[in-house]
């Protein structure tokens, strides 16, 4: 059987992407931070983008944010070809973004932080004030329809381990309505049982049918829960695969840069033998 490569697409199933990004490009200056770049996203998938540090992951993140707009290619939202004006913008089309650094007020609440620009109020004129009882409430039930048996969500947010504030962060999204989920590197400060921990709510996220863009750098992740691979090399396309076209084993070795690893191994290889070390 034929080892997959880097062409090896995506299938057309035949359903319209919640979010498609076609031979997408930006440029800052003279410097080509992406090239060529096209991704699909739909209702109930995930969709992994994988590369090291300098691939371009971050840059895709911005344009699908709304933080940047796309010097060429196109940017569909739900078939429609767009150009987000800003963060809020790519907000009020159902594309919700949690950053690594998660944005977050550590000594706030856990409800105070979910509800946290959006709060709910009570009351007219002066008499007006957040509805703190509607908050605790409704925080604790839509974490609890996550699957995130918190202890208490009056603690604050920053007594929460890195994965707890990672799977708040993601039943907040789905609680405001977010039709497209991107997650920036949401695994890679964590720990074996906190990461896997993390996976399962994302995995919970897609079952709810939100699209997921999930941006890492270790393939075994994303293997455990992708269905698209997209592969980012130096702003470029490096692969494209579904889950059935593609092996973790491939997919890891096309993140490594297999050819060139093995490239590089031969040069350090050292023969053993009289006359190869100094002489004393």
């Amino acid at each position: 059987m034929t080892a997959p490569t880097a062409q090896d697409g995506p299938q057309d199933t035949g359903r319209q992407a919640l979010v498609e990004l076609d031979d997408v490009a930006k440029y800052y200056g003279n410097i080509k931070a992406l090239e060529g770049v096209s991704l699909e996203v739909h209702a109930g998938e995930i969709s992994c983008v994988l590369g090291d540090n300098g691939a371009g992951k971050s840059t895709l993140i911005k344009i699908i944010a709304g933080l940047h707009r796309h010097d060429a290619g196109r940017f569909l939202i739900d078939g429609e070809e767009t150009t987000l004006a800003n963060p809020r913008d790519a907000l009020d089309r159902g594309i919700a973004t949690v950053y690594q650094d998660l944005a977050v007020v550590p000594l706030m609440p856990v409800w105070r932080n979910f509800f946290l620009g959006s709060e709910p109020t009570t009351g007219a004129g002066p008499f007006k004030r957040l509805d703190v009882k509607l908050m605790r409430e409704t925080t604790r039930s839509a974490l609890l329809r996550m699957g995130i048996d918190l202890r208490d969500v009056d603690q604050p947010i920053g007594t929460l381990s890195g994965g707890e504030r990672q799977c708040v962060a993601i039943a907040r999204a789905v609680h405001f309505g977010a039709k497209v989920l991107v997650l920036d590197e949401p695994t890679a400060a964590l720990g074996v049982k906190q990461s896997g921990v993390v996976l399962k709510y994302i995995a919970a996220a897609r079952d709810a049918g939100l699209g997921v863009v999930l941006i890492t750098h270790n393939p075994h992740h994303a293997y455990l829960v992708g269905d698209r691979f997209v592969l980012l090399k130096r702003g470029a396309m490096a692969g494209s695969h579904t889950k059935d076209g593609v092996t973790l084993d491939e997919l890891t070795r096309q993140m490594a840069g297999g050819s060139e690893l093995e490239e590089l191994s031969h040069e350090l290889e050292r023969t053993s033998g009289p006359g190869t070390g100094d002489s004393l």
